[in-house]
């Protein structure tokens, strides 16, 4: 593996680790530890799983991530990414098959950040994350309308369609106690920004409705009236029951918590260069992720990745190295310890109205909107990817996306390839047929760009335009790059058709990746060595002799201005 997968908080005390450093390590672990802990126990609920959950996540993920991250200044944790999957695999399989499809996406992260694609996450298409990432928030949004008011809805649609006719046909069960805790928590999370930022305005409204909701014993839905006790403890390690036919159920939802866990923690730590002028190592980033969720289920956890707005507050508040991340984790659990049978007074309206909140900035309205503006082709893809989110499934989603996305990618490819008939009139750089004799019964085309299957149609239309049958055909490829096997194969059925016709076929300019797969695949030696050049002057004097006409002599090499001063 060598050094680039070395954690970075093996690195931290070779870079001049000072005391002071480490005190703002401390400070901001424990302001971090303090943030997560409301968002913990909300994520956990919104997934379908136990509020504790959340906590072990962000307690066991929080300080492994940290331990072996590529960043500096990672947090990892449950996030609202995850929610929808979740939540889907716990309503099919129950939390045993959760387990066994986050230790499966863990694996996949490892074997991805082991082959160093880390670099290749990037490559997702903007508009596909920004339409999965819209939709997730707009279904934590409408999921958390019940709570926010209190309705009544004892069984609910799983769909967002009927998520939406059941709050209709039931808005006047509302609670007004249950609201006004929630409207409370929204405006204490707008408001409180302007007195201080250091502390979140979601803890000081957690705070603020539970001590009121217990002062006046408000008949409102609390962590503990649908829960029960929290655990003050973490849980006896366990491992989940594997069977070929549940990890074959479950590879798709685990392929969604991978690609959503890469694309989130690379995303946060990019963030995260951003602020610190720092540099993450994004393989060791994506194991560190792998680890995380291999082992979080064994403690009872959900899936974890790197969270970008708790990465964000680490920064903000001085921490610089992963003891910061170590230390969230210890005041996360300390907190479970000490506090935990507390967090069962915690109005539910308000865990509600915290999710709404993250919602909507996880929403990315403005950049939805302004991708609008952006090629059709783009806008489709967002639009698809949102659609299917909301309407059908985040995994179909992802997987449609993906696709949608390559073949867009490859058609703009193939539009970069330019295929022509070539004339004299048409050239003028150094090597073009200007000062060239081409005679007569000889067509010379060339291909401009990659010549893939993307193209390989286009290269056949393209040879179409032929009138009369010419006696040579030259195709220059000194504009050719890469070669795959549909472009082989349509060069092969040009020189099947070249055979009949009585032409010969010739190439010039090919460059070695191209010259290894025609080796490669012996079509080098059906078109004849004879007729594979270097360049177009030898190419036109091998169709010359091949029509019996006398060989011209070849041009002086060009040789820059420059080149031809210095000498």
């Amino acid at each position: 593996m060598g050094f680039s997968f070395i954690p970075q908080s093996f690195r931290v005390f070779h870079h001049n680790y000072s005391r002071q450093k480490f005190l703002n390590d401390i400070m901001a672990g424990i302001i971090v530890g303090i943030v997560a802990l409301p968002l913990a126990i909300a994520f956990a609920i919104a997934s379908g799983v136990k509020p504790e959950q959340g906590i072990y996540t962000a307690v066991v993920a929080g300080f492994l991530i940290s331990i072996f991250s590529g960043s500096r200044v990672q947090i990892g944790g449950p996030t609202g990414a995850f929610i929808i999957v979740v939540f889907g695999i716990v309503q099919e399989f129950g939390y045993g098959g959760l387990m066994v499809a986050t230790m499966m996406a863990g694996v996949i992260l490892v074997c991805m950040g082991l082959s160093k694609l880390g670099a290749a996450i990037r490559f997702i298409p903007y508009p596909m994350t920004i339409g999965f990432t819209s939709g997730i928030a707009l279904i934590i949004f409408t999921t958390q309308v019940k709570d926010l008011f209190g309705l009544n809805i004892p069984d609910g649609s799983a769909n967002f369609i009927g998520r939406c006719v059941d709050y209709a046909q039931n808005f006047s069960t509302m609670d007004y106690n249950t609201m006004a805790m929630g409207g409370a928590t929204l405006v204490i999370m707008a408001i409180w920004p302007r007195v201080t930022r250091k502390i979140p305005g979601s803890v000081i409204a957690i705070i603020a409705t539970t001590i009121f909701v217990f002062m006046l014993d408000l008949p409102v839905d609390t962590i503990g009236s649908r829960f029960g006790s929290i655990p003050t403890m973490l849980p006896k390690p366990s491992f989940p029951h594997f069977s070929f036919e549940l990890i074959h159920k479950l590879m798709g939802p685990a392929f969604t918590i991978a690609i959503l866990a890469a694309i989130e923690s690379l995303l946060a730590a990019v963030v995260a260069d951003g602020i610190t002028g720092d540099r993450h190592n994004s393989n060791m980033e994506l194991v560190a992720q792998g680890i995380a969720n291999i082992v979080v289920p064994i403690f009872g956890g959900i899936p974890a990745t790197g969270a970008i707005a708790r990465t964000a507050t680490n920064i903000k508040s001085g921490g610089t190295t992963p003891v910061a991340g170590i230390v969230h984790a210890a005041t996360l659990l300390l907190i479970m310890v000490c506090f935990g049978r507390w967090a069962t007074l915690i109005p539910m309206a308000t865990l509600a109205a915290i999710l709404m909140v993250v919602a909507y900035h996880m929403s990315e309205w403005r950049y939805f909107l302004k991708l609008f503006k952006s090629p059709k082709s783009d806008v489709f893809v967002m639009l698809i990817t949102f659609a299917l989110t909301v309407f059908v499934d985040l995994t179909i989603a992802i997987e449609v996306g993906v696709v949608l996305s390559a073949i867009l990618f490859m058609n703009r490819m193939a539009d970069t390839t330019i295929i022509r008939r070539t004339t004299v009139e048409m050239e003028t750089d150094h090597h073009s047929l200007r000062d060239r004799v081409v005679p007569q019964g000889v067509e010379v085309f060339e291909i401009h760009g990659p010549f893939f299957f993307g193209a390989a149609n286009r290269f056949k239309d393209t040879l179409q335009i032929v009138g009369k049958t010419p006696r040579v055909l030259i195709i220059r490829c000194r504009h050719i790059l890469f070669m795959d096997a549909t472009a082989l194969h349509a060069m092969e059925e040009l020189l099947d058709k070249t055979l009949k016709d009585g032409t010969t076929l010739l190439l010039s300019g090919v460059h070695a990746q191209p010259l290894i797969t025609l080796e490669q695949s012996e079509l080098y030696y059906r078109i004849g060595e004879d007729n594979i050049h270097g360049n177009i002057d030898v190419a036109l004097n091998r169709a010359r002799q091949l029509m019996d006409l006398p060989e011209l002599p070849l041009p002086v090499p060009f040789v820059p201005t420059v080149e031809r001063e210095k000498v």
